[in-house]
């Protein structure tokens, strides 16, 4: 639905946040990804590869986090279920 502002600062407004939205974006989306595959490799079993996933999936969502693109207490929380399942791999006994 497209927005019909009256007034030319709120018609200002809808087009910054708009590019601002699509900037966005992009690191939402890798964050995603990245969480993602590490999930994967965790199901998988695959430690090695696991680890390697699950650092640059906490180094995407610092990384959003820090530009302001998500909150930090979402990207920390986010990092604490992710590591989490990688504990759960690596340690089992722990995780229970």
């Amino acid at each position: 639905m497209d927005v019909l502002p009256n007034i030319k600062s709120a018609a200002k407004r809808v087009d910054v946040s708009e590019r601002r939205r699509q900037r966005n974006r992009v690191y939402v989306s890798a964050a995603r990804t990245r969480i993602r595959r590490a999930e994967r490799l965790i199901e998988r079993g695959d430690a090695d590869a696991a680890a390697l996933a699950v650092g640059d999936a906490m180094s995407t969502l610092d990384r959003a986090a820090g530009k302001g693109v998500i909150h930090p207490n979402n990207a920390a929380r986010r990092k604490a279920r992710l590591r989490q399942k990688f504990n759960n791999l690596v340690m089992p006994a722990a995780g229970s």
